[in-house]
Formats: C-alpha cells, sequence, structure tokens
C-alpha cells in the first residue's frame, strides 16, 4: 500500500447538504429581492464549520450530474422512480442517452438556489465536480479510491457507508443536528450499527432494499434479518448459493422470497455499489486562499444577500490554506 501524505481530503455531497441547509434553516432568510436563500447560507455555514472543525487541504464539492443514470434505471426500472417530479416522462434518455428520464421532485424554492449555490462555489474557487452519467455518490467513491491522504466524507446518505475502510482512513462524517456535531463512521460504527462490515454494506443494502431508492429488495427481509444472512454466508453470492442449496439452514419461506428475487439480486449489486472508477476531469482540489474571481463573488454576495455566511467562509478557507 502507498504511504498516506500529510493533510485531508473532504469531500462533501454537496445534494445532501443543501437539502439539509434547506430545510434546517428557515425561509425568511431572503435575497434583498425576497428570494429565498436559505439553503445558500445554510451551505456555506456548514462548509465553513466543516472547514474550520477538521482542517482539510483539499476540498471537492461533488455534484450529481445525473441523479438517476441510465445505467441503473436500466437495471432497475423502479430506482428513484418516485422522486421523479410530477407531470415529467419516466424513462426518456437526456442529451447523451445517460440520464434515467424525468426532472428530480424538488421543493419549489430550493430548485432556483441550486445554481446560486453552483455560481458561489465557482466564484470562491472551491472545487465542484460533477460527471455524465453518475452521482455524486459516484465521484466520491472515485475520489475516495484514488486518494493518497486521509478522506472525510460528509453525507447524509448511508449508502456511502460502503466506502468506509480504516486501514486506507476513510470515513464518513453523518450529520446528526447540522454539520457541527456529525457522528464519525468507522467500520466499528456500521459493525455496531447494522451487524456488518463496511466491505459487506453494499450486499446488505441490496438484500434488505431502500424504498427511499426504489430498491425493492427481498420479501420478508429487513435490517436484522439481512444482517444474519450476509453474516452467516459472507456476502450476497453465499446468500444465493444457500437457497440453492436443500441442506442449507434457511426456512422454506426465506428460501422462496430469496429464489424469486433472483432476477432483482442478479442486477441489484450493480446498483447499489458506489462506483469507484468514473472517468474525472482534471480539477484542482486544493483549498483556495482568497476568492477565485473576486469581482464575480461580490456581485454574487450584494445580488443574494450572503452577507455573514460568505464572510465566515472566506475566514475559514483562508485559516486552512494559511
Amino acid at each position: 500500500m502507498n504511504a498516506r501524505t500529510p493533510g485531508k481530503l473532504l469531500l462533501l455531497d454537496t445534494a445532501s447538504l443543501y437539502f439539509r441547509a434547506f430545510y434546517g434553516v428557515p425561509e425568511s432568510v431572503r435575497a434583498p429581492d425576497g428570494t429565498p436563500v436559505n439553503a445558500v447560507r445554510g451551505l456555506l455555514d456548514f462548509i465553513a464549520r466543516l472547514v474550520r472543525d477538521h482542517s482539510p487541504t483539499e476540498l471537492v464539492a461533488c455534484m450529481d450530474a445525473d441523479w438517476r443514470p441510465r445505467w441503473r434505471v436500466d437495471l432497475i426500472p423502479s430506482y428513484k422512480a418516485h422522486r421523479v417530479a410530477a407531470g415529467e416522462e419516466d424513462g426518456e434518455a437526456g442529451e447523451a442517452g445517460e440520464t434515467g428520464g424525468g426532472a428530480e421532485d424538488v421543493p419549489d424554492t430550493l430548485s432556483p438556489q441550486v445554481p446560486v449555490i453552483e455560481a458561489v462555489l465557482d466564484a470562491v474557487g472551491i472545487a465542484r465536480l460533477g460527471v455524465a452519467g453518475y452521482e455524486a455518490d459516484d465521484v466520491i467513491g472515485t475520489l475516495a479510491a484514488r486518494a493518497a491522504t486521509p478522506v472525510a466524507i460528509v453525507t447524509g446518505d448511508r449508502d456511502l457507508f460502503q466506502l468506509v475502510d480504516d486501514a486506507r482512513e476513510v470515513r464518513v462524517l453523518f450529520p446528526r443536528k447540522g454539520v457541527g456535531d456529525p457522528e464519525v463512521i468507522d467500520e466499528e460504527a456500521i459493525l455496531v450499527r447494522y451487524g456488518v462490515r463496511a466491505d459487506q454494506y453494499a450486499d446488505f443494502a441490496a438484500l434488505r432494499g431502500d424504498p427511499s431508492d426504489g430498491l425493492p429488495g427481498v420479501k420478508g427481509i429487513g435490517d436484522k434479518s439481512a444482517a444474519e444472512l450476509i453474516t452467516r454466508y459472507g456476502d450476497l453470492a453465499g446468500v444465493r448459493a444457500a437457497a440453492d442449496e436443500p441442506l442449507s439452514k434457511l426456512t422454506p419461506a426465506r428460501r422462496r422470497n430469496i429464489k424469486e428475487a433472483a432476477s432483482y439480486l442478479e442486477v441489484a449489486p450493480k446498483v447499489v455499489a458506489v462506483a469507484r472508477d468514473v472517468p474525472l476531469p482534471d480539477f484542482d482540489a486544493r483549498l483556495p486562499a482568497g476568492p477565485a474571481d473576486p469581482d464575480g463573488l461580490l456581485a454574487l454576495a450584494g445580488r443574494w444577500g450572503l452577507g455573514g455566511s460568505l464572510d465566515r467562509l472566506l475566514e475559514s478557507l483562508a485559516v486552512a490554506a494559511g
């Protein structure tokens, strides 16, 4: 294994954090023209706190270039289908034939804030990275796999627990209230919480399913029974082999349910697994000591009334980069 170099890479699951900011900061936080900017200002404060508390040397805001990639939908058509905005046609390919079709259902007052967030991050000089055909999770997975430094992944999405790796110092910072006191998810935390190892988490998640992602799982199998099966048989392939083995200790009902879910279990691991080989463009993850576009940032600050939130972020970045 390559020697680790000093420093820390902080990876933001940006959509997860701006949704959290949107619901955690009152809509009464508005721009001079009355437009809500609660998600914008909340996210800037989140990032400022994370930089101040965790002293990264590199920072990447990872984006959902395709929130419902075509290749995942082709394998499991129900994948995130319930999140498609009303009136959107599901299953239509995007411009590059890569998206699963349909716009994501986003609150009316959050959607206009997303371009503002992107413009502010760019003007500040924080690396912002999304790749067509992939979700932010996949970008995070690839960056974590490539990292030569310790990695902290900030997300409210449990799917990213599969990336935790104590040997490589890859942890998840899982926000509780706000982001000021996140739970540090390491291998022990996953084992205690779910009864499986981090490297078994994706198989565990595929087996139990996840209604929030439109993954049906196997009938009658929840967290506890999925953990028991994965622990007993090692992985999802072992569970399926046990269902085909007449002498295994599976109950008749469980054996039947696993076998009836064969077509789902054939493809679910690929859908659930975070990609770690996304073709990334060139980018500079180093913490900016000062704004990349001072004039543009000044204009954005005035237009959207970013006030103290932006000041706190710039101060945290300057201190950490200094």
